[in-house]
């Protein structure tokens, strides 16, 4: 069903008690692979990185580990103004991009940043029952793809099922678009294989909340990719996917989108309590 969502809701999420009175430090470029692994690689070295935003003076709290977008081609990792100050630790992740590398290595990249999460972000003072994965684009693919497919993180001996949510905004359900260049297949061709979210729906995964763009704006197909997920994800017996439809807003839709991010992490911290 197609979600009628009023302006409003940009400002209608709760915040985590006591946020604003808290202080926050960031620490960057942190490298989230092992000291031989980066030693041994400058590519790896240079782009497995990550940069951490936490509350200084709080202890438990929740954290997003957030990938950027740029279709697995470019960008540069971040820590979203809108999710700042809330409460939360934020994880912005660099990976590695094609054409230096072809799949999986930005997929293994994303589940060593988020297995580094669970390793360390006790030391910091968060909770590692409630790390969320989430991203825009490619990144939100990433999250996808490390949270449904639990081969990725086995590799570190992490069961992908103890992440507390998955929130993709705007992320390939199919085999994304630069993995299928890598190929020579056209961006226009769907393919649904082993690195296609939608090839590892299962019941057991973690809570799934997908976010695009307006089906009329958004890049080919990807809104009816989402929905599709969604309905599979609920034949195959999960019954915490949901999907939003930010009417209005084309494919860079995470201004509207981030509270919606937040209202997740609020309602599911608040169940683990």
């Amino acid at each position: 069903m197609k979600n009628v969502l009023l302006f409003t809701i940009s400002f209608c999420f709760v915040l985590i008690a006591n946020a604003q009175n808290s202080s926050y430090v960031t620490e960057s470029n942190i490298p989230y692979y092992n000291a031989a692994i980066s030693a041994a690689d400058a590519y790896i070295n240079e782009r497995c990185v990550l940069d951490i935003y936490y509350p200084k003076d709080k202890k438990g709290f929740a954290t997003i580990v957030w990938f950027h977008g740029g279709g697995l081609t470019g960008g540069e990792k971040e820590i979203p103004e809108a999710l700042k100050e809330k409460g939360l630790a934020i994880i912005g992740v660099n990976y590695r991009l094609y054409p230096k590398v072809k799949a999986p290595s930005y997929i293994e990249d994303a589940a060593a940043a988020v297995a580094w999460a669970f390793n360390h972000i006790d030391e910091y003072g968060g909770d590692p029952s409630l790390i969320f994965v989430s991203g825009h684009s490619a990144g939100g693919y990433l999250a996808s793809m490390v949270g449904l497919d639990k081969s990725w993180l086995a590799e570190h001996q992490i069961d992908a099922n103890l992440i507390a949510g998955l929130i993709p905004f705007s992320g390939h359900t199919i085999t994304h678009f630069t993995v299928r260049e890598e190929r020579g297949i056209p961006g226009t061709q769907p393919v649904v294989d082993e690195l296609a979210p939608l090839y590892h729906v299962r019941a057991d995964a973690p809570p799934l909340l997908l976010i695009t763009g307006d089906r009329e704006m958004e890049m080919l197909g990807r809104y009816e990719e989402n929905a599709y997920l969604m309905r599979m994800m609920k034949e195959a017996g999960h019954t915490e996917t949901t999907l939003y439809e930010m009417d209005g807003y084309g494919h860079n839709m995470t201004w509207p989108a981030f509270p919606l991010l937040l209202n997740e992490v609020d309602r599911i911290t608040k169940m683990k309590k």
